[in-house]
């Protein structure tokens, strides 16, 4: 699988703009402000019906336009395949393949998989929880439709059990056998979850340690520790014991819903104890090891967009990433840059064919 091409109308900064992609690497420089992460978030959103870097779909549209249209061909083996995404203000985003418009875009996740690595990914240091749950199961969904479909099952009963106890509170009641059947509901889809998210990392971990060790040359230990309140009982028995604690904050406290992951280097958080260097190779290696993932569970290369990866690592740490891109392991890959020499000295390295796309 490969992106052929791609048609951008009103797309953030793009009047209109058609690309020709190369089959192996894409490059896109210039100085910033110029549009190349904008086309680098195009072909995310053609993979996941939605931006990287803006949740708000009408903030894609460009200014003082009325909709937005990303068109991409894609070779699939020996057809190529046509996904067009498009949002007129007012209307709902419609996102099409061969001119079949998905009734659910969730049906798309994992058709065209798909990694981005960007300087955005320091959120899942900084940031809560809820930014590195949403990488787990990102990753997860990619090959798992299943998994992706019970989380989403699993988010309405919470949202309807959380309204339920804002009702309790704002009417003074309370119906423990009305709340007992979201319980039941959302202990089976949570305890899926839970399994789902377990097993995952148990394949992760040691896939994205081996994916540091190269990168940094072996010159720091690093782990990845899941955190679950499910590790201390079963999730209907927690849901229960917390029954009054929840009446009182008028929201779920207990479940899979409170994950999270910890990120340690050397045996010490990396947010505190991390250089920027040494993060920027923890995320770079975390998002890798989701390639590996999804390739060996997909049975496809996913594309791999690089969004200004080069800045911020050591000339050692440059190399070793271009070492690992230059392997048949990979497939298409596009990277943005704002020096086009290092760019282009960095890809004649890897004797692969190439493209460079001056903004």
């Amino acid at each position: 699988m490969h992106l052929q091409k791609i048609t951008l109308v009103n797309f953030k900064n793009f009047e209109t703009q058609t690309f020709d992609f190369q089959e192996k690497i894409n490059c896109f420089v210039g100085n910033n402000g110029v549009g190349k992460t904008n086309v680098l978030d195009a072909i995310y959103y053609l993979s996941f019906a939605k931006s990287y870097f803006n949740p708000v779909a009408t903030q894609n549209i460009r200014h003082s336009e009325d909709f937005f249209m990303i068109e991409g061909e894609y070779q699939m083996n020996d057809k190529i395949d046509t996904v067009i995404c498009s949002l007129k203000r007012g209307n709902k985003k419609v996102v099409k393949r061969n001119g079949k418009i998905y009734d659910k875009f969730s049906d798309h996740i994992g058709y065209l998989p798909l990694v981005i690595i960007s300087p955005a990914d320091r959120d899942l240091i900084t940031d809560g929880s809820d930014t590195r749950r949403k990488f787990m199961d990102s990753v997860i969904s990619q090959s798992d439709n299943k998994y992706l479909q019970t989380l989403i099952k699993y988010n309405k009963v919470l949202a309807q059990r959380n309204s339920l106890l804002k009702y309790f509170a704002v009417n003074r009641t309370f119906d423990a056998l009305n709340l007992k059947v979201y319980d039941e509901q959302l202990a089976s889809y949570g305890n899926t979850i839970y399994e789902k998210r377990s097993a995952f990392l148990n394949e992760f971990i040691p896939i994205f340690k081996n994916r540091y060790k190269v990168i940094s040359n072996s010159l720091e230990s690093v782990d990845l520790i899941y955190k679950t309140q499910l590790n201390e009982g079963y999730f209907l028995e927690l849901l229960t014991q917390s029954v009054d604690r929840d009446r009182v904050l008028q929201y779920t406290s207990t479940g899979i819903h409170k994950d999270d992951l910890t990120f340690e280097i050397d045996g010490y958080p990396i947010k505190k104890f991390g250089s920027q260097g040494q993060q920027k190779s923890y995320l770079i290696a975390l998002k890798l090891a989701q390639f590996d993932f999804i390739k060996a569970q997909s049975k496809v290369k996913p594309i791999l967009l690089l969004d200004d990866i080069f800045d911020k690592l050591d000339d050692l740490r440059v190399a070793q990433i271009i070492n690992l891109v230059n392997k048949d392991e990979f497939g298409q890959l596009f990277i943005s840059d704002t020096h086009k020499e290092r760019t282009e000295a960095a890809v004649k390295v890897t004797k692969q064919p190439y493209k460079i796309f001056q903004l």
